[in-house]
């Protein structure tokens, strides 16, 4: 059983103030993210103008394209909360601190543990630690005979790669023009040469 990937703020920023939300979905299909990463991106779109573009994405993602996920507290959301935070979800949700990455990996893991398969969309360094550790965890318990699901990680440069050779990104001139851009949204992403998006293999035609 699979779940609509789950997305952080960072990748959001990243492709909605961009106007690329079509490449985004057409990766990996309709998307959720909680309500804590939710606002978050539309807080950065009201105090800083390179965001705001993504302002007016949002508001066109109806929940077929962008589900909103509930941050209510429950007891399988307080569970994982506490584990990866250690705090109670209550006592957490009052520090905005990486709050919403929390909050994606929380999503997800409740998911995975109900034995679904969900896609994390997450670039910033800690959480994907994070959610490494989680998907290892469940890794080991369904290796010891535990029905659950499963977690795989990705961040914008592989939303990117996956999107090579396609009409948004047709060739690597196009690759590169856009990573530009990203870069001058999130100086946390390092130069598109330290990654795979230029690579011989990635632009290699497909077999005739």
């Amino acid at each position: 059983m699979s779940r609509r990937p789950i997305i952080d703020a960072g990748p959001a920023l990243n492709f909605f103030a961009a106007n690329q939300e079509r490449l985004l979905i057409e990766v990996l299909g309709p998307l959720a993210t909680p309500e804590t990463v939710h606002a978050e991106v539309l807080r950065k779109t009201r105090v800083d103008r390179r965001f705001r573009p993504a302002q007016s994405v949002m508001a066109r993602l109806t929940p077929r394209w962008l589900e909103i996920l509930s941050d209510d507290v429950t007891d399988e959301l307080n569970a994982v909360v506490e584990r990866i935070g250690r705090l109670p979800m209550v006592e957490r949700k009052k520090h905005a601190e990486d709050l919403g990455e929390t909050m994606v990996i929380a999503h997800a893991v409740v998911a995975a543990e109900a034995r679904a398969d969900v896609v994390v969309l997450i670039d910033e360094t800690n959480g994907a630690r994070i959610a490494t550790a989680e998907k290892r965890r469940l890794e080991r318990l369904r290796a010891a005979g535990s029905d659950v699901g499963s977690i795989t990680i990705a961040n914008t440069a592989t939303v990117l790669a996956r999107a090579a050779r396609s009409k948004h990104l047709p060739d690597r001139a196009a690759m590169r023009a856009l990573y530009v851009r990203f870069r001058g949204l999130d100086d946390g992403l390092v130069p598109i040469e330290h990654t795979r998006l230029l690579s011989t293999e990635l632009w290699k035609p497909p077999p005739s």
